[in-house]
């Protein structure tokens, strides 16, 4: 506090006439500063109770001095609690133990629903300017009892007196170098925020509304909640503060934004004066629907417990200071009456909060309270006074009960010389006759005590162990609200076990309890709760809770609800239809199926063909088109082609390391044998019908054994090719998964690209030479000329294998491999008809064609 202020305190100036007039020479106090309840004592404790709900405010006109503010709307619970730090006095005063032989007293003010600086200022100066003790150096109390907290332990941090809250939880007020004299025995608000916080995620609550008063308790509450949401799923869908100064327009406004928000969960910081126009007009304009979260500051307010404000608030959940045991409390409310205070205005306002009376005579009566009947002050306190004389499970008077031993049991430690352990104490004692404010300080940062069971202390901050009840407002027998506990928050425990709730006990907004509560529970979310198998899309410019649900990708998956992503597959999997597991992917090859099958029946149709055509060219082999088409040839070619038709059956089924080298080679060995064969047939074909030609030897040099050679050279080398091939880069199993992602495909990797096109190549090569040969031969005569047969099969071989090399690389997953058995059967049928169909015709058909003189051009035809 500067020095002008405490000026002021001092030597306050006069504005009690206009501007105009003259001066008053005098000067004096402004306002009533007498204490509503004061006692005498060898130490003085201040204590400030909001006992109104609202204050009207000042005027404007500053020409003339304001009238002293008008506090309206008694409040017996705050009634309640000042009673309890006379109580807590008296039973000081008469323990044997604790400050005997020395006396406390006290100075109660009304801090008339305001931030207290005006009861605050009272406290430091007393009723008149002659006993203004802290104008003469000492303050007039020791410490004070209060319920507000910044403003107040700023008026009062300047004289050194410390502060103790009963009620103030703002968390600002944990700052020692701001606040060094402020101590509190009801937990800050970082731990009702994360309780709340805990509370919101239990019942997924991620979409909320927050109501506070515009004071630095609903200021820093906001803040805390705000820090505490940044690291869990809950959103703000907005914030609103009750106006400081009463305003119906304002109140409108909130409930404007109450009703449109599609936010059904709404948190409240605020006292019940500043709730309770909110809540008559919520009421009046018959709101519903909304699960209310009320702080500690009006969890267990009387106010509220109406049956007019069931339908409207019943279901209200909430977090309230721990209760304790307070003996003779009852009783010694109980006591108070009017005519043991007959100039007492506030028990006046008690009996008429309480009966709807006056104890004025009808000429003193104020306009507000002409209209009401005429008490006598013998009215007894019935049960149904509960916002008086509720004491069943006191909270907030069990806070000041422990305040003010607190503070006993400091003076008595400082009195009776024990040192604390902090860093202010040292070796000397205080002197009993001059104790100042600050030596009450330093005993209370270490003082130990322990009262109805539970034990009290101060952490370095000022600050009690966190520890809250869970309040359900239920309806009562009478129709009333009733306040139940059903559970807790202890704030000493670990990470994620502070929250204790009996679900089963809760009932909640709507009026619902059967047994399927959870059905019951109002949903208050920005988007409905993603499931399993999409993921969370934010919206842009939107907060965090409001997003749009994604289904996953293939081949990802998501498993949780409310999923910030999508994870993939393993490589050997993908994801199901749902997109919630990840399954094995399928397994494509050619196998047994539909178009296995048919291939197969094909591959072994002409597999039988060939054998019957051999059969057929062994049983006739003695006849002269056998002979003159030189059998061994022909026997090798059939021989050949009936193993290319069978290795075609090689490439059905799943491959393995075997079966992949035995395709490629087989196929490759099996081919070049037949081309071998007919190119050695062609050669022979081709000298056959030059060797009349004078001088022509070439027949002699195309004898068995030579073509035996040419056979077996041309297919040596291609088995040359083939083992290189094997030896280096064999072919092998492959899991081909980038074709189709959602399944693989088993093949036969080629191994070397360079091998297996010159395997093909060489095939090639024989078949175009095999083709260039007959192709010469064609025109030369003869019935019977073997080369246009040749050249029509060389010619059906190159066009099958030619159309193969693109259908092959386009071709995907199986029908690679289907497309490659395709050619191995097509140029083998081909092979097959031109160059024994025509033959077989006229074995079996035309067997008078089966001579020499036929074949050789010698028949006369008639």
């Amino acid at each position: 506090m500067t020095p002008l202020v405490i000026w002021l305190l001092c030597y306050p100036l006069s504005v009690a006439t206009p501007v105009n007039s003259s001066p008053d020479p005098g000067s004096s106090l402004l306002g009533n500063f007498e204490p509503n309840f004061q006692a005498d004592g060898d130490f003085i404790i201040g204590g400030l109770f909001p006992m109104h709900y609202s204050v009207e405010p000042l005027g404007q006109d500053f020409t003339y001095k304001p009238a002293a503010p008008q506090c309206q709307g008694f409040d017996p619970r705050s009634f309640r609690w000042a009673q309890t730090m006379r109580l807590a006095v008296e039973e000081i005063n008469q323990s044997q133990y604790l400050l005997p032989n020395f006396t406390l007293g006290y100075k109660i003010f009304d801090s008339c629903a305001s931030d207290g600086q005006r009861a605050a200022l009272a406290v430091l100066n007393g009723p008149g300017l002659a006993q203004s003790a802290v104008c003469s150096g000492t303050a007039p109390v020791l410490a004070v009892v209060g319920n507000s907290g910044t403003l107040v332990s700023r008026t009062l941090q300047p004289f050194r007196i410390p502060m103790i809250s009963y009620f103030s939880t703002c968390s600002c007020l944990s700052n020692r170098n701001e606040f060094p004299t402020f101590f509190r025995v009801i937990p800050n608000d970082d731990y009702q925020v994360k309780a709340i916080a805990s509370l919101l995620l239990r019942f997924g609550w991620t979409w909320v509304g927050v109501v506070t008063e515009d004071d630095d308790y609903g200021r820093f509450a906001l803040q805390g909640l705000l820090k505490e949401f940044k690291n869990t799923s809950v959103c703000l869908a907005y914030q609103t503060m009750i106006p400081k100064v009463y305003s119906r327009e304002g109140i409108l406004e909130i409930l404007d934004v109450m009703k449109h928000s599609t936010a059904r969960v709404v948190i409240s910081f605020a006292a019940e004066g500043g709730l309770y126009p909110l809540f008559k007009e919520y009421m009046d304009q018959n709101i519903t629907g909304i699960q209310w979260i009320a702080s500690e500051a009006w969890v267990t307010a009387s106010v509220f417990t109406g049956r007019e404000f069931y339908p409207f608030l019943g279901g209200t959940i909430g977090f309230a200071v721990r209760q304790g045991q307070i003996p003779g409390l009852r009783d010694y409310l109980i006591n108070v009456n009017p005519l043991k205070y007959p100039s007492n205005t506030l028990v006046h306002e008690l009996w008429g909060a309480l009966y709807g009376c006056s104890l004025y005579p009808s000429s003193s009566r104020t306009q507000a309270s002409s209209q009401l009947p005429t008490c006598s002050g013998l009215e007894p306190l019935q049960e149904q006074h509960s916002a008086y004389l509720n004491t069943s499970s006191p909270r907030i008077s069990y806070n000041v009960y422990k305040a003010m031993y607190a503070i006993a049991h400091s003076l008595h430690n400082l009195i009776s010389c024990k040192p604390g352990k902090g860093p202010f104490h040292n070796s000397s004692c205080a002197d009993a006759t001059n104790i100042q404010p600050w030596h009450v300080q330093q005993y209370l940062q270490d003082v130990v005590f322990t009262i109805s069971g539970e034990d009290v202390d101060f952490d370095a901050n000022g600050d009690s162990i966190p520890s809250y009840d869970l309040i359900n407002w239920q309806r009562g027998a009478a129709g009333n609200i009733e306040f139940v506990n059903v559970g807790l928050y202890d704030g000493a425990k670990n990470i994620g076990k502070e929250l204790f709730i009996q679900e089963e006990e809760i009932m909640w907004t709507g009026h619902q309890s059967e047994a399927s509560h959870k059905q019951c529970i109002v949903l208050s979310v920005c988007s409905e709760s993603c499931a399993p198998g999409s993921r969370k899309a934010v919206r842009s410019g939107e907060p965090l809770c409001c997003f749009d649900c994604v289904p996953c990708d293939d081949g990802k998956i998501s498993e949780e609800r409310d999923s910030i992503g999508c994870t993939s597959c393993p490589e050997d999997y993908w994801s199901n239809a749902a997109r919630t597991e990840c399954i094995p992917k399928a397994i494509e090859y050619l196998s047994h199926d539909a178009m296995g099958l048919t291939l197969t029946v094909i591959a072994v149709v002409g597999a039988c063909l060939t054998v019957a055509v051999l059969a057929v060219f062994l049983y006739h082999r003695n006849t002269p088109i056998v002979k003159v088409n030189n059998s061994e040839l022909s026997f090798f070619i059939l021989l050949s082609l009936t193993l290319c038709f069978l290795c075609a059956l090689v490439f059905i089924g799943e491959p393995t390391s075997w079966s992949c080298m035995l395709r490629h080679t087989a196929f490759s060995i099996t081919f070049s044998l037949c081309i071998s064969c007919i190119l050695g047939k062609t050669l022979v074909v081709l000298a056959a019908f030059t060797a009349t030609r004078p001088g022509n030897n070439l027949m002699k040099l195309l004898g068995p054994k030579q073509q035996r050679f040419i056979i077996s050279a041309c297919t040596f080398i291609q088995v040359i090719i083939c083992a290189v091939w094997l030896i280096t880069a064999p072919p092998f199993p492959n899991k081909n998964s980038q074709y189709h992602r959602s399944r693989i495909i088993l093949e036969c990797s080629v191994g070397s690209e360079q091998a297996f096109w010159c395997v093909l190549g060489y095939i090639g090569l024989l078949a175009a030479l095999c083709f260039i040969l007959a192709f010469l031969a064609r025109k030369l005569p003869g019935n019977f000329n073997e080369a246009k047969y040749i050249t029509f099969s060389m010619l059906i071989f190159c066009a099958v294998w030619l159309a193969f090399v693109p259908a092959y690389i386009s071709s995907p997953g199986k029908f690679t491999v289907a497309v490659e058995i395709f050619a191995i059967l097509a140029s083998s049928f081909g092979l097959l008809l031109c160059l024994f169909a025509p033959k077989c015709y006229i074995i079996l058909l035309k067997p008078q064609k089966n001579t020499k003189q036929h074949l050789m051009g010698k028949v006369v035809t008639k």
